[in-house]
């Protein structure tokens, strides 16, 4: 764990204040990791307090039902309150949770998605699935801007769309803070940073690789010499040409990453998990709750290029995955034959949309899926329909996942089973897996 610190009595700036200093006993945390307080009966979010505290704050934005506040003092601190790693932890919009130590963080995130979860679960049967609280971001995206010629690589800031410029990011896994670190002298000797729209950082087991997109086209000399820049630093480097979509990949550049004994591979910007390892715990707990067999047929919606439907197809009779872009079907497909797996079937197509009847042939007994935020409300009465005995929900959205869950609970399932999966430590997303079965 890292360090506790003493109270702190000074505030760094922030934006002007509409009230006057105030007293806060907080008692709460939102989601976004904002302090609640309750000041003459009316609530207060005050960002960076944490429950527990006695602060001092100032409201500046007030509103009809609740008023937020800035953090001026901490009279009495937390016992769980920490050091953050990051000296850019007050402005950078990456992180939030930095100031709470990491089990108290889960104890948080688990608390919110009991609330999210209340007409499904009790707190008794939350489950938790976690890992290593730093270092674990195997991607990330990095914004970058030039302003009166003075270069600024990072993230955005909190609430706002200024880039923070950092020198390290302690959530990155090692390979690519050093990369970054790299990155960001090159950038400062050349021209290239002018016509970057944002660069890629990427690791798997393939390697650490960058991505650059461009804005506008540059010279043959100035691309030859971040080739060089990429060798000397034994990376793989990808150019996304002005206005494409996604950057050209030869098949023999595609990346690729190991799940246990299977080898994944894909376009560099196409979506996988960013915590490795927490992808492994994931996919195995998937394979032990829905605990397919030999006289399972398996559908997995929101597909990919296969993180769960090789593994199920190791041990299904079959399975049947699906997903809306075609360069991943084409993916998937492609490592189902690399890794000699031949019952698995791949389809490209629009859950949000009607699907070809085609897809209900077979008598499926068991669906994964694991959709975006959004959710999967429209294709709900087709998985009702289907009639699966269990149904397993990945979720990285639990607004949604119980919207979607309490239809699927009034229209005959019950739940099993739902684990908390802790996938982006120090910030307030939150992963869920709910496994679901059918009333007899």
């Amino acid at each position: 764990m890292r360090r506790r610190t003493s109270p702190r009595r000074t505030a760094t700036s922030k934006p002007q204040s509409i009230g006057p200093i105030q007293t806060f006993e907080v008692d709460g945390l939102t989601h976004e990791a904002k302090g609640v307080a309750r000041f003459q009966g009316k609530v207060t979010f005050i960002e960076g307090a944490l429950p527990g505290e006695t602060v001092e704050a100032q409201v500046n934005k007030a509103g009809r039902n609740f008023d937020e506040a800035v953090l001026v003092n901490i009279i009495e601190p937390s016992v769980y309150r920490v050091e953050p790693s990051c000296q850019q932890f007050n402005v950078c919009g990456g992180c939030s949770f930095q100031h709470l130590a990491d089990e108290q963080q889960l104890n948080a995130k688990a608390d919110w998605l009991q609330g999210q979860l209340r007409n499904l679960i009790t707190t008794q049967e939350l489950e938790q699935l976690s890992d290593k609280p730093m270092g674990y971001r195997r991607r990330a995206r990095i914004a970058i801007e030039l302003k009166k010629g003075r270069m600024a690589l990072g993230f955005r800031g909190k609430a706002s769309k200024e880039i923070i410029s950092i020198d390290q990011c302690v959530v990155l896994a090692p390979n690519l803070q050093s990369i970054f670190l790299s990155l960001k002298l090159a950038l400062l000797e050349n021209d290239l940073a002018g016509v970057l729209g944002h660069v890629e950082l990427l690791e798997d087991t393939k390697g650490v690789s960058v991505l650059f997109r461009l804005t506008s086209s540059i010279s043959d000399e100035l691309k030859n010499a971040w080739e060089d820049w990429a060798e000397k630093e034994q990376v793989a480097l990808y150019w996304q040409a002005p206005k494409a979509g996604k950057a050209e990949v030869a098949p023999e550049k595609m990346r690729y990453y190991d799940l246990v004994d299977l080898r994944l591979k894909y376009h560099p910007q196409d979506f996988i998990q960013v915590n490795a390892t927490m992808n492994q715990k994931m996919v195995a707990q998937a394979m032990s709750w829905l605990s397919p067999s030999k006289q399972d047929v398996v559908l997995d919606l929101f597909c990919g290029v296969g993180n769960f439907s090789l593994p199920l197809a190791q041990h299904a009779q079959s399975v049947i995955g699906v997903e809306v872009q075609e360069t991943m079907v084409e993916a998937a497909r492609e490592n189902a034959r690399v890794n000699g797996l031949d019952n698995l079937s791949f389809v490209a197509a629009d859950l949000t949309k009607p699907v070809n009847n085609e897809l209900f042939k077979q008598t499926i007994t068991k669906v994964l899926l694991d959709p975006p935020r959004a959710g999967a409300f429209e294709f709900l009465d087709s998985i009702i329909k289907i009639g699966p005995t269990q149904i397993l929900y990945v979720s990285c959205n639990a607004s949604t996942l119980a919207r979607d869950a309490e239809y699927l609970v009034a229209k005959g399932y019950r739940v099993l089973r739902v684990s908390l999966m802790d996938m982006f430590p120090q910030t307030s997303h939150v992963e869920t897996m709910m496994l679901l079965q059918k009333k007899k």
